[in-house]
């Protein structure tokens, strides 16, 4: 029985010998072996086909959305309420703040408030004020466009209502102006009636009953009375008398026209006035509260509120090199990172002069470049980063296309492609290249027939493939 087990115990070691020799010699390897396998291998022609299509040049940049249009609220005085928060939307005709006691609202319209409007102001910002106006239902009436005149006024102060406040005076002491106005058109009216109505003419002092009328024949003259004319006394002076009247009534009639002028421009001027520090034009609606900066009973010293309004745009800056490619109206796609959509627009300014930045001093942001989207885009997008990527050129249809790095310069000054047959034979095709957009470059090939889409052109070398043979071109 022990010799069984030792016999077994022999045999065994000896398998497990034999299996460890085996495994040796499969992982341990010679110095000649590590060598040759780390040398370089075989190398030959890394190809591409040749494409037909349209190929466009790109620029990418990154940029942010932001609104079209961007206002600062700064009304001097003392913050006396702040309704909004910053996000709140905007509407037209809304309370933004009170400064001082005094409304601020918004109204649209792209002509910033640079004057104060008052009854008989004529103008573009009177006619752009008389729109905001109606927009809100308040009706100007048969003003003419751009005349503050009673319409205005009327609609004026019933926006004023609906805010909740009253508007303030043209004139401080309008009311008594326009009283001693009217005041001066009623007494110049009596006047003119006094001229209407003729003088009662005088009662005749009653003359004694035998003692003749002096004059009368056989009355004896006084020394020194002129003889009798046979005249009665008084007769000639009518005609001085009927212009006098007439002169009168004249000067009556002026004085009316005079008092009812001033009345007239009495009440033209008065009624409500709009300052320029209580309304804010915004070229679109809904708009929103970018930032609050101010606390209610701070003094105004910057700006109270910052307003988003408008369109929502793709604000960039550019380097030097990117400024040169780009120009308004290049096709752009902008790409949403986070909404995973991509919309399409256009470059709609490019700015000539660089942007200064804020901080440090003397620095700057690069050119700005505004891009509009096709459609709008989505509220939620205000404040994204994303990315847009521009169509800077591309060529006039579908045209030949490789990689770029098939295309070389041969010591001849010809540019060309390396063609490669099935057969792995090569030859060298002249070209002339055009528009290169995304690592792509568009060739037109000398001879039609050199060059056709399917064409496998050589962009390098890869590991493990057969040497170049053969050259033409």
């Amino acid at each position: 029985m022990r010799g069984r087990r030792g016999v077994f115990g022999v045999v065994g070691g000896a398998v497990l010998m034999a299996a460890g020799a085996l495994l040796a010699t499969a992982v341990v390897k010679s110095p000649a072996q590590l060598a040759a396998e780390a040398g370089p291998p075989a190398q030959g022609g890394l190809t591409a086909e040749v494409e037909r299509r349209v190929l466009a040049e790109t620029v990418v940049t990154r940029g942010t959305v932001v609104a079209d249009q961007s206002v600062t609220v700064a009304p001097p005085g003392v913050v006396t309420k702040l309704p909004l928060k910053a996000g709140d939307p905007v509407a037209a005709g809304r309370l933004l703040a009170e400064v001082s006691g005094r409304p601020v609202f918004a109204l649209r319209g792209a002509v910033p408030m640079y004057r104060d409007l008052v009854p008989g102001a004529t103008g573009d910002d009177v006619a752009q004020v008389q729109a905001a106006l109606r927009e809100l239902g308040h009706g100007t009436g048969h003003d003419a466009a751009g005349v503050f005149g009673p319409g205005t006024k009327a609609a004026l102060a019933e926006l004023y209502r609906a805010v909740g406040y009253a508007p303030l005076p043209a004139l401080k002491d309008g009311p008594a102006t326009v009283k001693a106005a009217r005041d001066a058109v009623r007494a110049a009216r009596w006047a003119l009636e006094d001229t209407e109505t003729p003088p009662e003419p005088p009662t005749p002092a009653p003359s004694s009953p035998t003692a003749p009328p002096p004059g009368s024949p056989g009355t004896p003259r006084a020394p020194g009375t002129p003889a009798p004319t046979g005249k009665p006394a008084g007769a000639g002076s009518g005609a001085g008398a009927g212009k006098g009247v007439r002169r009168e009534r004249e000067r009556a009639l002026e004085a009316l026209r005079e008092a009812q002028e001033g009345l007239a421009a009495a009440e033209a001027a008065d009624g409500p006035m709009l300052p320029a520090a209580e309304a804010v034009f915004l070229r679109g609606f809904p708009a929103r509260v970018a930032a609050v900066a101010a606390q209610v009973g701070a003094t105004v010293s910057g700006p109270v509120l910052t307003l988003s309004a408008g369109e929502l745009v793709v604000e960039a800056y550019l380097k030097d090199d990117k400024r040169q490619l780009l120009r308004p109206g290049m096709p752009v796609v902008i790409s949403s990172e986070l909404a995973g959509s991509d919309t399409r627009g256009a470059v709609a300014v490019v700015a000539a002069e660089r942007s200064p930045a804020p901080q440090p001093p003397g620095g700057d942001l690069g050119y700005r470049m505004v891009v509009r989207a096709g459609q709008p885009l989505p509220a939620g997008f205000a404040g994204q980063d994303v990315r847009l990527t521009v169509e800077s050129a591309a060529t006039d249809g579908e045209a030949l296309v490789v990689p770029v790095t098939a295309v070389s310069a041969g010591a001849d000054g010809r540019t060309v492609v390396t063609a490669r047959a099935a057969d792995g034979t090569q030859r060298r095709v002249e070209v002339r290249t055009g528009t290169s957009g995304d690592g792509f470059i568009a060739v037109t090939p000398a001879r039609p027939a050199d060059l056709a889409p399917g064409t496998k052109v050589v962009i390098g070398t890869a590991p493990g493939a057969d040497a170049p043979r053969g050259a033409g071109g």
